[in-house]
Formats: C-alpha cells, structure tokens, sequence
C-alpha cells in the first residue's frame, strides 16, 4: 500500500511539462468548501498556486485560503491562551498542594502548548518545506484528468469512493487509497477502463516491520515495531503514478472527486526492505493513452501498466 507520498506541487511542472490547464473551478469549490466548514485536508504546498494571482477566479481562490487561514489562526490563539491559564492555575496549585488533576491539567496543557505552537508556526510560515508537499489517505492532492481533449489538473481526495456507492464506503473500506492491479476487473470495474488519472510525485513511504527491513523473524517476546520508509526513484524523476478516480454525487451533497493509486507486486529492492506492494509509475509516452482508456481494449491498459517506468527505488527511514 503507498500510504503516503510526495506530491509534485510545482505549478508549472503541470503547465509547461505536461501541457495541462488548471481546473481553477474545481480548486475555488475545494478551498470555498473547507472555508464554510469542509474540513478538506489539503497540503500546504497547493497554496503557494494562488499566492500571487493573475485571474479573478485565483484570486478568488487566494481569498479563500487567506480567510480560511486568519480564521485558523484566531482559533489557535483564543486555544493557546486556554491552555496557558489552565497551565499556570495547574502550576499554581502544584506549589502548594500535590494533586492528581492540576497534575494531569500541567501534563496536558504543557502538550497542547506545543502542538498549538507548531500549528501557528506552520501557518504564518512563508518558506516552503519538503512535508508542505505530502499526503496521506484523506488529503487532497493534485491528479491530471482528460477532459475534452486536454490534460487538466483537478484536485482529488486520496481516498477513492466511487460513483453510486453510499458514503459509509469511506469506513467500511478505509484502505481504497490504492486500487490493487489484480482486482481492477473485480471491485474497481466501474473505474478501469472508464475513469483514469495520473498523480505526479517525487517518492512515496510505507509502513514496515523492522524485524522484516533486518531481514529476520520476530524473536521469541519480542513485539512488532513499525517504521517508515521513504522510497525514492533513482536516478531522481518525476513519476506518472497510474490512478483511477471518480466524482460521487448525491442529492444535498457536495460532489466529490476522488482517487486511488494502482498498485501492484513491488520490484525486489522494495520487498527487500520489507514492503509487499508498489505504485506503478507509467511512461510518459503512455500518458495520453491512459487518460483516454477504451474500456472495450482493457488488453491494451494492461499492457501500459506491464511497460512501466522501473527505476531503483533507494529507500531510507522517514523523518
């Protein structure tokens, strides 16, 4: 499973590499949408898109972020003084009595105070950072479509709910951030060969047992340990991962585009280090015919799928 990865968030890698156009609606319901509530998870790196905007539409978008994040930002303060009271009241307490609550109430406090902290400082920050480019299961991520003939750029959930099913699918199947290569005919069948996207990133990380990386078994008493591993392509490359994605509907509802990454046996040196599954970046010669797929030739996807990009993926534990 790519449980996470690093998005390539340059705008005009999209634009002048891979010839697409900006979805900029689809951007303005997404960012509309989490300012009215949403609570859309969307990386840090998108942002920097409508910084400096040139359209009524981006600039639309940039007030969207901007309010959103002044909003967020009061919110953290108001919580940041609440949790500095409690913890001088805890102190105060502490120095005249030892009690099992004002212990508790320092103890929390003094934790929250710190994730507060970080989370102003990532928000008032300017200077982009490598993780302002990375995903997990439930963000937003940019994934390019076909769309009247034209390579289009729309942001899509890393967590695909097809068309038609209930809601409850985002529970009930929690791991459809990656479609499996051997049941694209089974469960994603309404998607393979009908719906096809590709998301560009730079590496990808994965869940592991350290027992498995040490190339071993679990020794007698000893508890699994999980680690994360960060795959990079080598030499260094942008990869075309191969996606299927849908837009869900349902009346009183915001429609949702969303998306899961094929996977598929991983290339030895990622089952060396312990991982049992791997995206599948395509060639960029294949690109268009992906976007365009015949669901009456699946033969011929399959065979963009087989004639993949196979870098080396180096791999190093997460930061």
């Amino acid at each position: 499973m790519c449980y996470s990865a690093q998005i390539k968030a340059d705008y005009q890698t999209y634009v002048r590499t891979f010839g697409a156009i900006i979805d900029i609606g689809e951007f303005a319901r997404l960012y509309g949408n989490r300012l009215s509530g949403s609570k859309a998870k969307i990386p840090k790196a998108l942002e920097a898109w409508f910084a400096h905007p040139r359209t009524a539409e981006e600039r639309a978008v940039n007030a969207s972020i901007e309010t959103y994040n002044r909003e967020q930002i009061a919110r953290l303060e108001q919580e940041l003084f609440k949790q500095t009271k409690r913890l001088a009241d805890a102190e105060r307490t502490l120095r005249t009595k030892a009690t099992k609550k004002a212990a508790d109430d320092q103890r929390i406090a003094r934790a929250k105070i710190g994730q507060i902290k970080g989370w102003l400082a990532d928000l008032k920050r300017t200077e982009p950072k490598d993780r302002d480019a990375r995903i997990f299961p439930g963000h937003y991520a940019p994934v390019i479509v076909m769309e009247h003939g034209r390579r289009i750029v729309k942001p899509m959930r890393y967590q695909c709910r097809p068309a038609g099913k209930p809601a409850f699918y985002d529970t009930k199947f929690p791991g459809t951030y990656n479609a499996r290569s051997d049941n694209l005919e089974g469960f994603w069948e309404g998607l393979f060969g009908h719906s096809h996207g590709v998301m560009v990133i730079e590496g990808f990380y994965e869940n592991v047992s350290r027992h498995r990386i040490e190339g071993r078994d679990l020794a007698p008493g000893e508890k699994e340990e999980n680690v994360v591993l960060e795959f990079l392509p080598e030499p260094r490359q942008d990869m075309l991962v191969a996606c299927l994605w849908s837009r869900w509907s349902a009346p009183g509802e915001e429609d949702l585009l969303s998306f899961a990454a094929i996977t598929d046996e991983p290339p030895a040196e990622v089952a060396a280090a312990g991982h049992d599954r791997c995206v599948i970046p395509i060639k960029p010669e294949h690109v268009d015919a992906w976007l365009n797929p015949d669901p009456g030739d699946l033969a011929t996807l399959y065979a963009i799928l087989d004639d993949r990009a196979r870098p080396y993926y180096e791999h190093r534990m997460a930061a």
